[in-house]
Order: C-alpha cells, then structure tokens, then sequence
C-alpha cells in the first residue's frame, strides 16, 4: 500500500475495537516518526505522553466530550507543550547539539543568538502560540505514520484541560495539553468507514502561480 492509498484509507474513527492493541513494535515505529518531526528551530517545545494502561484510559474518559474513542482504544497520545521557552531549556537544547555533533558548545554562539533574539521579539502570549504550532507538526506526522502502518487514529481537541492535566499530573504553569491523539483499530460497527471521503476539487484547492 503506498502512501496515498494509506491516507484515503485514514479516516477519524469514533469507535476502536478494544480487543485489537498496538504491538509495542508498530507504537516505537509511530513514536519514532513523531520523534522525527520537523520542528522550527529544533527546539521540539513539547512532550509525547502515551497513555496505555486501561485503568489510566478510564480515569480520563470523564475529561473527554466524545468519549468513545478514550473508552476502546489502545492507545492515547496527549501532546504537551511547553508555554514558554526559558534560558534554561535553551542552554539544554545547545548542550545536547554540542554532545550529539561533537562539536564545542562556543561554536554555536551565532545560532544561540539567533534564538534569543526571536524570543525577545515575541510575547509569552505569541511564544506559547508558535509553540502549539509545533504540536501540531507532530501530530501531523503521527497521524501519517500511524495510517503507512495500517492503524487508526481519531485526532481530539474536544476535552477538558484542567481534568486531563490534574489526571496526568502536568504542571499548567509550565505546560499546556495542546491535543490528543487516540490509536487502534476500527470498530468493524463504525459506520463512519463505509463514508465516502470529503475534500475540496482540485480547482478550488489548489492555485498554480
């Protein structure tokens, strides 16, 4: 199945089958595409949490409007991204390029620059949403590496934030739940994947300049 054939097979499933689990296997290959995704700057502000125990999954069904994805998947993913960038987290970010090149820390003086001056020109307001923006390359990336292994996802943003981080246990000074992703595989009921897909003509899409 190549790739397109993978993505018109993509639908967002309103109900898994609770018997059909991810193997650890094909989760890693989905996580690893993730880990891969381009972030600007490279500064990757957010944090990959992999729900999988079914008693965590049932705690967190409450905080869901639509619940029925929560309730019978095999696994949830919840994108945490950070509200702002501190001296901190960026010394960290240049240790870890320094070790991972080997190449002397002064070395990427002009590219830390860089990055401090675009941090001074934006607001916390600006920063956290430029940071949500990179979330959501992740799940992009995710969901396509979920449909090239044949798994179903179902991307959500309706829940409710304060329950989902006091569950999870996320500091919200510090970060925020940005969007979740729930993986399996269909419910063989889920009349949503007998629908035809829905998109835009090419004419109305696309502009050729």
């Amino acid at each position: 199945m190549n790739y397109l054939e993978s993505l018109q097979q993509r639908y967002s499933v309103k109900k898994f089958d609770p018997a059909k689990k991810l193997s650890p296997e094909i989760l890693q290959n989905i996580l690893d595409a993730g880990k891969l995704s381009a972030s600007s700057l490279g500064l990757q502000p957010y944090r990959i949490l992999v729900v999988e125990s079914d008693e965590m999954k049932q705690k967190l069904v409450p905080a869901f409007f639509n619940p029925s994805q929560i309730s019978t998947c095999s696994h949830l993913i919840v994108i945490v991204t950070r509200k702002k960038i501190d001296e901190n987290y960026i010394g960290n970010y240049f240790n870890h390029i320094s070790q991972t090149r080997e190449i002397p820390v002064e070395n990427l003086q002009p590219f830390k620059k860089s990055i401090d001056s675009f941090m001074n020109l934006n607001s916390n307001e600006e920063m956290l949403h430029w940071n949500e923006k990179q979330g959501y390359l992740l799940l992009g990336n995710l969901m396509f590496a979920a449909a090239l292994e044949k798994v179903d996802t179902c991307p959500m943003e309706g829940f409710k934030m304060d329950e989902i981080s006091k569950i999870l246990e996320i500091d919200s000074e510090i970060e925020k739940v940005t969007v979740t992703l729930a993986l399996g595989y269909r419910a063989e009921d889920d009349a949503f994947q007998k629908m035809k897909k829905v998109r835009k003509p090419n004419e109305k899409l696309f502009k050729f300049l």
